[in-house]
């Protein structure tokens, strides 16, 4: 006669899985035999998340101005690239009087004098206004703001400070022909960014339109452009 007794269960800390332990009885004739059998069953373990990837995706760059969909890899060496064209600028101005007196300039005729303040003074001031046009439309980081479908784009202004410009889907205008430092138009601002620089592929194609039904008929491809 065998006779199984069921101990109990207890949980193991050691390894993720729960023990049973029986113990049985075998009742003979001239002898009784305890017998302790131990058996361990997997636990299958399921971790529930709070929130899922997409939306946790979606909220960790959330602003003010909207969720970051887009950082520039240029940002710093442009401010750096300003604030040294602006320091040499300022340097030559500096030493302009000093080079006039040591050199016996200040002394020559005026016409000499005009030559000479005239080329310091071009490199000295077309360097930063060329530079400034060049990187105006550069975009350091690019905000979406879902709910009203707008954006806000963050550039270098000529004091080196951050310059906001918000615009709307809508006025998002692409040029007829490619240009070297625009990719679209806000409006009347052109703004320069990198497709391979935006976190998710999507929202460039949403913030150049491209995601909107088109067709090849006569009749949509002769109708005005609203924006």
């Amino acid at each position: 006669m065998v006779v199984r007794l069921v101990s109990g269960a207890y949980w193991s800390l050691s390894r993720p899985a729960v023990q049973f332990s029986f113990f049985c009885f075998t009742a003979g004739r001239h002898n009784v035999t305890l017998r302790t059998v131990r058996r361990s069953a997997p636990i299958l373990s399921k971790v529930h998340s709070s929130c899922q990837g997409s939306q946790c995706l979606s909220t960790t760059g959330y602003t003010e101005d909207g969720i970051l969909i887009y950082t520039g890899s240029l940002g710093t060496a442009v401010k750096g690239v300003k604030m040294f064209s602006y320091s040499t600028s300022g340097a030559s101005l500096i030493l302009m009087p000093q080079i006039l007196l040591k050199t016996g300039l200040g002394v020559s005729s005026i016409a000499l004098q005009v030559t000479f303040c005239g080329v310091v003074g071009f490199f000295t001031f077309l360097t930063p206004i060329l530079l400034h046009l060049i990187t105006k439309g550069y975009v350091i980081r690019l905000y979406h703001n879902p709910d009203r479908d707008t954006y806000t784009a963050i550039t270098c202004s000529v004091f080196l400070t951050e310059k906001r410009c918000v615009f709307h889907q809508c006025q998002v205008r692409i040029p007829a022909v490619s240009k070297m430092f625009t990719t679209f138009y806000a409006g009347h601002m052109g703004l320069l960014v990198d497709p391979d620089l935006f976190l998710n592929f999507h929202d460039y194609n949403h913030l150049m339109g491209y995601d909107k039904p088109f067709s090849f008929s006569k009749e949509d491809m002769d109708k005005p452009d609203k924006t």
